[in-house]
Formats: C-alpha cells, sequence, structure tokens
C-alpha cells in the first residue's frame, strides 16, 4: 500500500537520516540508502533485497516503476522538503532505495574459473578511490575485489556515487590482510604486490593463472604482511619525477594487462 510522507519529524524520515550520515547507523541495522534510479537497477541486479522505495513525485516525474520487480518493496511517496533531506546529490533524480547490506565475507566468495582475476586493495581510506576501484573491477569483469583492513563500510553514500553503483555489480568482499592471504594461500592464487622493493617490471609477468594484485595507498604503500608473502612484487616503470600514482589508476594499468594476456576472457 503506497503511503505519503511529508514531515522531516516522520520517524521513518528521521532512522533514514541516520543511515545516510553514520555507519554505526548502517551496522547496527544491516540496512543503508541507495541514491538514483540505476543504482537502485544495479542493486536489484545484484540480488540485494530492497525494503523500500521512497520517491518524490515533483523530482521524478514517471510513473513507471517496472524497473523495480522483482522486488516487492514499499512504495512511499516524499515530499520534496524530504526527499532533499535523505539526498547526497545535489543533481539526482528524485528516488531513493533501502536495502540490506550483505556480510561481503570471504567465504561468500565464488570462482566460476580455475585461475579467477582477483583485485585486492588495502586500507583505500578515500570513499572517491574505492568506487573508482570498483568501477575498474567492473569495467575489468574481475572475478572479485576485496578490501583488506577496510577504512569505511562499503555502504557509505559517497562510495555508491563514485562507484555509480558497481559496488552491486561486483563480487566484493573484505577481511584483515592476514585473513586475506590465507585464503588466497589456501586456493592456490599468485599474488603479485605493486611495490618498489624486488620488483619485476608488470608487463614482464605471467598473469593468466589464478591472479591476485594487490595494490596499497599512495602514502604507506602496502603493509610488510603482503610483501613477505607475494609470489612476486611488481612495478609500473615510470619516467617522470615521482615514484606513485593514484590508486585506481595504478590497478587500472595491472588489471587490463592481466586481461591482456588473457585475451579478455
Amino acid at each position: 500500500m503506497e503511503k505519503h510522507i511529508s514531515s522531516l519529524q516522520n520517524p521513518l524520515i528521521k532512522h533514514l537520516f541516520q543511515l545516510k550520515e553514520k555507519s554505526r547507523e548502517r551496522r547496527k541495522s544491516g540496512t543503508f540508502l541507495i541514491e538514483g534510479q540505476r543504482e537502485i537497477t544495479l542493486a536489484i541486479k545484484g540480488n540485494y533485497n530492497i525494503n523500500t522505495v521512497l520517491y518524490c513525485p515533483e523530482v521524478f516525474n514517471q510513473n513507471d516503476f517496472s524497473f523495480l520487480a522483482p522486488s516487492t518493496a514499499d512504495l512511499i511517496e516524499i515530499s520534496k522538503d524530504v526527499y532533499q533531506k535523505l539526498a547526497y546529490r545535489k543533481t539526482t533524480e528524485g528516488i531513493l532505495a533501502v536495502a540490506q547490506t550483505k556480510t561481503n565475507s570471504l567465504e561468500q566468495l565464488e570462482f566460476s574459473t580455475s585461475n579467477p582475476l582477483i583485485l585486492i586493495a588495502e586500507a583505500p581510506e578515500k570513499p572517491g578511490n574505492i568506487g573508482a576501484l570498483l568501477r575498474t573491477a567492473d569495467a575489468a569483469n574481475v572475478d572479485a575485489f576485496i578490501i583488506a583492513n577496510p577504512k569505511t563500510d562499503l555502504y557509505n553514500p559517497n562510495i555508491i556515487r563514485s562507484s555509480v553503483g558497481c559496488v552491486f555489480t561486483n563480487q566484493v568482499a573484505t577481511g584483515s590482510t592476514k585473513e586475506i592471504i590465507a585464503f588466497l594461500k589456501s586456493k592456490g592464487i599468485n599474488i603479485y604486490c605493486a611495490a618498489l622493493q624486488a620488483s619485476k617490471p608488470y608487463h614482464t609477468i605471467d598473469f593468466t593463472g589464478a591472479t591476485a594484485l594487490v595494490v596499497g595507498t599512495e602514502a604507506t604503500g602496502l603493509s610488510a604482511d603482503w610483501l613477505d608473502e607475494a609470489t612476486q612484487n611488481i612495478i609500473i616503470p615510470m619516467g617522470g619525477e615521482i615514484d606513485s600514482m593514484n590508486v585506481s589508476v595504478a590497478a587500472g594499468i595491472l588489471v587490463f594487462e592481466a586481461k591482456r594476456q588473457r585475451q579478455f576472457a
């Protein structure tokens, strides 16, 4: 049954505002906000459970909600004031959804091939970088994207925004560095770490076997645990004055070299 909410003091609206603002509330409730028709569509495609859809008819000027299928979410009409309180973006489509989070555990990762290609980022802090990494992972159609020692939750609105919904279309997991290394070793997956020390140029390495490409932050690089356990450290040769580049750019170079070697399979 469709409802209408126009009060900023409505208990549901107050709760959704907390979901937008606080990772603690997202963890506690196991739910999060999604903004935009494309992002909601991708979440449904990624088998996220959508509980509620809220739309502002002054902004979302269409009556066709068929894109929500097969979701059976409750539909709530909201006023423009309420929408602007909940919306994260300045320019958007007038529609929001409340979805259930996933556990994103390593144990839930499934590989359909014996030589998976996995992208791993250790301790990325900026939501924009995480979003860009997710877009890279999606563009390359990697088998999984893993965040080691995460600094923020995956359902931060800025990650959803900057990933353009790719957080929903990738197979994503999180864990500690030690947990992830143990997982990779148990699966017989080679570990190639982007690092300056004891490295070989990335394009000289064979990435056609089971491969995990691991990148760290620009400021501190990868922790010693990764470097100690690496099958091989790899480096992207650079001709300028600095010895680092944006983590998502570096990841893109490495991942697409692996895809080239695999003939983009």
